[in-house]
């Protein structure tokens, strides 16, 4: 099993995290969206929504910078492994309390407000309280990683996510001995990786390639889809500026 959780199903839910995302921006584009319901009932929407963005965020990266950065690079940064663990103890804690305390907030406010239910999916509410749940897991383990305060533990995790990012193998190893507090965070968290392309969380990959995509591959102009059965009919260069010049001579409203 430990194999399994750790070997073979990281490879399956990045698998359909990556292939399943590209799958349905092709196929359903204009499902591609976060559906918020700000519009709904804005009621304490602005604190809710921006502990928990801004706490996930600092969570994400860290995550991301703390596990997949090699270890030579902290080395020749002089970071030692306990300084890296503390700074992540501290950093994700708060972090993680103003998630949790967030993410609360909204199911509340998505699970008691009719019209919000109403218009929730059972994927909308379930994502959350997957989301809930890692975030008490990831609190669960700062207790556990004081007690691990030489950053010894936390560079097996940080051995075994490079390991399954550059495929080499006999990476579950290295979670053999760890806490369940620690393989059950790692367990939800591919989980929720798996659940991504089903869920609205697919908006997260629009905050990072559609600045790209515009800024490279569209620049200058935004499209726009109009709604008419039919073309517009072609006008000329010489019936463009007539209409331009009669636009100009036309009075102002200041007038």
């Amino acid at each position: 099993m430990n194999t399994f959780l750790f070997g073979i199903y990281p490879y399956i839910a990045l698998s359909v995290l990556f292939l399943g995302s590209i799958a349905r921006y092709d196929r359903d584009p204009f499902t591609w969206k976060t559906s918020s319901s700000q519009l709904l009932r804005q009621r304490h929407f602005a604190i809710a929504s921006i502990l928990f963005h801004v706490g996930v965020l600092v969570i994400f990266v860290g995550h991301v910078v703390g596990l997949l950065t090699p270890i030579w690079v902290f080395d020749m940064l002089h970071v030692s492994h306990g300084a890296k663990q503390i700074l992540a103890i501290v950093a994700g804690g708060i972090a993680g309390v103003m998630a949790t305390i967030g993410g609360g907030m909204l199911l509340y406010r998505r699970w008691t407000d009719q019209r919000i239910r109403l218009t929730s999916s059972f994927a909308d509410i379930a994502i959350l309280v997957l989301l809930l749940a890692q975030l008490l897991l990831g609190l669960g383990t700062v207790p556990v990683s004081w007690q691990h305060s030489d950053g010894h533990e936390m560079v097996k995790f940080m051995t075994w996510a490079q390991m399954i990012w550059t495929f080499q193998p006999g990476a579950a190893d290295y979670v053999a001995g760890a806490a369940l507090v620690f393989k059950l965070h790692i367990a939800l968290g591919l989980t929720i990786f798996l659940l991504v392309p089903f869920t609205r969380l697919v908006h997260i990959a629009s905050g990072i390639f559609a600045p790209l995509r515009y800024l490279l591959l569209r620049p200058g102009y935004q499209i726009v889809r109009s709604r008419r059965s039919s073309k517009l009919p072609e006008r000329s260069a010489a019936d463009i500026n007539k209409r331009r010049i009669a636009a100009a001579k036309r009075p102002s409203a200041a007038e």
